[in-house]
């Protein structure tokens, strides 16, 4: 894989997911990324330690980082980050609100003094917003944004999504305005002041179930394990199995119907005879299918779906996913050991990204003294 991004250094004062899912994007990209932390660490490598001893989330978006430790209340390591923030491309955080504004290490501090620099700054909720200064995490957004209250089974009340999807979803959304300000700045000369937030990048995921309360006044429903908008789309029972089955357009309900089911009547059926028809009659679709399908086996469900061209597929347990056909898992160096992790899921000419190695604490902290030491000595 081509490393497109090669020779931009980019410095991340970060920790838990939002940030270090940006910057790993930016590492696996050929980026050098320097992971300054605090003495203890970022909080993530104590999450868990179930990979080789090594906390699970911190190995998945860390990989190819030099660590630093740094005091940044002490004036000779703060010296040593401006040295690091004089030479970087990129500066991403995610630090609470103000944090480094008091540092002296603000973005709009830092743009002034350095023109092509481009700044990323995480936070929970947007700048200007009452809530701005709050400290928020992955679940509390969850629920703040309204998406637990559309997660879930009828049953089950507002429930989490089972990643960290504000943290994940937010990290992708600066690794990719990041990627903008580059090709901005390649043109113009002149570097970005980026600022996101969990909270917006979840109201931005969240406009279907929005736009379906606030114009069609109806409050989407917990559906568990089918589709808001689309019917028939989810888990039908068969007689040895499960099977989760997607219609996407009027011609595939056709196929499913005649080809699949064998069944020319719900073709008929006045409730059925369009999508949105259909799913405002969601039940009584459903268990028309249902009592067609739950005598059959699975093997021959599967064969005539796939001689239909019509979209399906299984419920996995994490379990499954380990052994799944389609799952390329590859080895991550780490300091306790080689770990597998499932790949990213870009190919670029037919290659994966190369996994480099996971950082213990501070593995860095010498080589980058000595080097950005030297440095601000020769700029002073």
């Amino acid at each position: 894989m081509t490393n497109a991004l090669d020779g931009i250094l980019v410095v991340a004062l970060e920790q838990a997911v939002a940030a270090p899912m940006a910057s790993c994007r930016l590492a696996d990209a050929g980026a050098r990324v320097i992971k300054l932390e605090r003495e203890e660490g970022d909080f993530s490598r104590g999450y868990d330690d179930y990979a080789q001893g090594l906390s699970s989330y911190f190995v998945w978006i860390n990989r190819g980082k030099e660590s630093c430790r740094v005091d940044l209340k002490d004036k000779k390591d703060l010296a040593l980050v401006e040295a690091m923030l004089a030479e970087a491309d990129v500066f991403i955080q995610n630090f609470a609100p103000g944090a480094t504004d008091r540092l002296g290490i603000g973005s709009e501090a830092l743009r002034q003094r350095h023109r092509k620099l481009i700044t990323c700054d995480i936070s929970g909720y947007a700048p200007g917003t009452p809530h701005y200064t709050r400290k928020a995490y992955d679940l509390l957004i969850q629920a703040e944004a309204g998406l637990a209250a559309v997660t879930g089974s009828p049953d089950s009340g507002p429930t989490r999504i089972g990643v960290s999807i504000a943290d994940i979803a937010t990290g992708n959304a600066a690794y990719a305005a990041i990627l903008e300000a580059l090709i901005r700045r390649g043109r113009t000369g002149e570097g970005s002041r980026i600022q996101l937030s969990l909270f917006d990048t979840i109201a931005d995921l969240m406009n279907v179930p929005y736009l379906t309360r606030r114009y069609g006044g109806i409050e989407p429903p917990r559906l568990g394990l089918a589709h808001p908008s689309i019917a028939p789309y989810g888990v039908f029972r068969l007689a040895d199995a499960e099977v989760l089955i997607s219609i996407q357009s009027e011609r595939e309900w056709q196929i499913l119907a005649r080809d699949v089911l064998g069944d020319v009547s719900l073709l008929e059926d006045a409730r059925f005879a369009s999508n949105v028809l259909r799913v405002r009659n969601r039940p009584a679709l459903d268990a028309a299918i249902q009592a067609i399908l739950e005598t059959r086996r699975y093997a021959e469900t599967a064969a005539g779906l796939d001689a239909a061209r019509i979209a399906f597929g299984t419920v996995s347990t994490v379990a499954d996913l380990i052994d799944h056909p389609a799952v390329t898992a590859l080895p991550v160096p780490t300091p306790n050991g080689p770990v597998e992790v499932l790949a990213p899921p870009t190919l670029v000419d037919g290659k994966r990204v190369p996994m480099r190695a996971i950082p213990g604490l501070g593995e860095h902290d010498e080589a980058l003294r000595r080097e950005f030491t030297a440095k601000a000595a020769r700029s002073a």
